[in-house]
């Protein structure tokens, strides 16, 4: 193949002329689209608004808790068991989804160390076992579980508490982010006409709900271990009041 001409004096000048001038473009193309970024930014203001909705509690949870200890692991296992199958009896007869529901908690089983001693060139001995097993019964028949409570005896009451029930929440936090979100657009509206604007547009917005999930239960509750013939009162509960509050936090661009 022939072999193609070398480049002209002239079209050398040309190319390194048109060189910096494409460096200086491309130096440009940043700033220009740093400007254009900013003057977009304008008219823009960042609000927040929130709303609050208080409600009954309607979820009742209670935790039946049995603490076992021996010599041998097996036993206190085997004692462990015959407390959650007993008090598993008089829970399921009551049992209706929703209402009343029944769950097996934790079961555990660890041992317990004898003191060290200092004269023993050996390791940690094993003095004995000691576990714990749960029982958990919650729903939204108040009046039921706390009866259910007088007909348990093989466990011992470990906590008690109220919450939202699923339903319940999700039917207060949509009509409370209505509400948050309602207010927003006021305070948007109003923040628009005080600037001397006739509108705005949205330009993100984020929403946040407290509290986000079931409350923490409090304290252990305990009570001494009654005898299976012995008949006790219902646990006498009060519902409390939960607190839904949803934020909605944005911006907006003025127009």
């Amino acid at each position: 193949m022939p072999t193609p001409p070398a480049p002209s004096r002239a079209t050398l000048r040309r190319l390194a002329i048109a060189a910096p001038c494409a460096a200086v473009a491309l130096a440009l193309w940043p700033a220009a689209a740093r400007a254009q970024d900013a003057a977009g930014a304008h008219d823009v203001v960042v609000l927040a608004a929130s709303a609050s909705t208080e409600v009954p509690e309607d979820w009742l949870t209670v935790v039946f808790t049995a603490r076992r200890e021996g010599s041998d692991a097996a036993a206190v296992q085997a004692q462990l068991r015959q407390a959650v199958a007993a008090a598993l009896v008089p829970a399921r007869a009551v049992a209706q989804p929703g209402q009343i529901e029944v769950q097996t908690g934790g079961f555990s089983l660890a041992p317990r160390y004898a003191p060290p001693r200092p004269a023993a060139a050996a390791g940690p001995v094993i003095a004995g076992w000691q576990g714990s097993a749960e029982l958990v019964v919650q729903g939204r028949d108040i009046a039921g579980i706390a009866a259910l409570t007088g007909r348990i005896h093989s466990m011992s009451i470990g906590r008690v508490g109220f919450s939202l029930s699923r339903q319940a929440r999700e039917r207060v936090e949509a009509e409370t982010t209505a509400q948050a979100i309602e207010r927003f657009r006021a305070r948007a509206a109003m923040v628009a006409r005080q600037f001397g604007f006739g509108g705005y547009t949205l330009r993100e917005a984020t929403l946040s709900t407290e509290p986000s999930g079931p409350q923490p239960l409090p304290m252990p509750m305990m009570r001494a271990m009654a005898a299976p013939e012995a008949a006790e009162p219902a646990l006498p509960v009060e519902a409390g009041k939960a607190t839904v509050t949803v934020s909605v936090s944005g911006s907006v661009q003025l127009k």
